[in-house]
């Protein structure tokens, strides 16, 4: 089986690579810096390969994915995250944040799925955080949220191809993105619990892979309220931080 994943420099997309890779699974690991991507290799040579391009440049995205054979499983992982100040309104930032977890996502779709067949699966990594209006996330949660509405489209759509789609929403996982926060992150879990999630879901077809399992349940329970409510909590959890 050949399976690409995109961000898997560090971070989830790493983790993944390495716990296909033990399963001596064909693994095409993605990101901007080579030498990063180099040492994810030396792990396991004979399974991993690498494939250097900055998702952001729709050229070279489907330049480098050209070099691909066929494609059983594309996990799009790479993503970004930053915070606003109201105070100091940045609307560069949504750009930003957009151009790689949304735009970005879609170069990858578009260079993939020529090389999808019948039977292949597209899993697209979102966030729990967008769930309800959290301070301070509104490009990142807003990103998130596009990519979950695309991502069930997109299963709607790919399903005559023969093609699954899931998505993948975590809650708060120690990463190098993670460790950049400067407030509580309840429930976070490991890069390794995150893999063993990702994985587990994917192979049992499960459309929505969401974790950790507790911290998902209260933040889907919590976005059925009232949107008065959901506004409501998030102003109290933002005056706790």
């Amino acid at each position: 089986m050949s399976i690409l994943i995109t961000g898997a420099s560090s971070g989830i997309g790493r983790q993944l690579a390495l716990d296909y890779a033990e399963k001596s699974e064909r693994v095409i690991v993605c990101g901007r810096n080579q030498s990063a991507l180099e040492e994810v290799q030396s792990e396991y040579p004979e399974f991993i390969d690498t494939l250097a391009f900055d998702i952001t440049d729709k050229n070279a995205t489907i330049e480098a994915l050209n070099t691909v054979e066929a494609l059983d499983s594309v996990i799009l992982c790479a993503g970004v995250c930053e915070y606003l100040d109201t105070n100091n309104f940045d609307a560069d930032m949504f750009e930003r944040v957009f151009r790689v977890n949304v735009f970005g996502t879609m170069n990858c779709v578009e260079a993939a799925l020529p090389k999808m067949k019948e039977g292949s699966r597209l899993v697209i990594v979102d966030s729990l955080a967008r769930l309800l209006p959290f301070t301070k996330a509104q490009a990142y949660g807003g990103s998130k949220a596009a990519m979950h509405y695309i991502t069930r489209s997109l299963e709607v759509d790919l399903k005559k191809r023969g093609i699954r789609v899931q998505s993948v929403s975590p809650g708060f996982v120690k990463t190098p993105m993670t460790d950049a926060n400067d407030f509580e992150m309840p429930m976070r879990v490991t890069v390794e619990e995150a893999s063993k999630a990702i994985i587990n879901g994917v192979e049992k077809n499960k459309r929505d892979i969401a974790f950790p399992k507790l911290f998902s349940g209260m933040l889907k329970f919590m976005g059925l309220l009232p949107e008065g409510m959901q506004v409501k909590l998030s102003e109290y959890m933002a005056r706790k931080q």
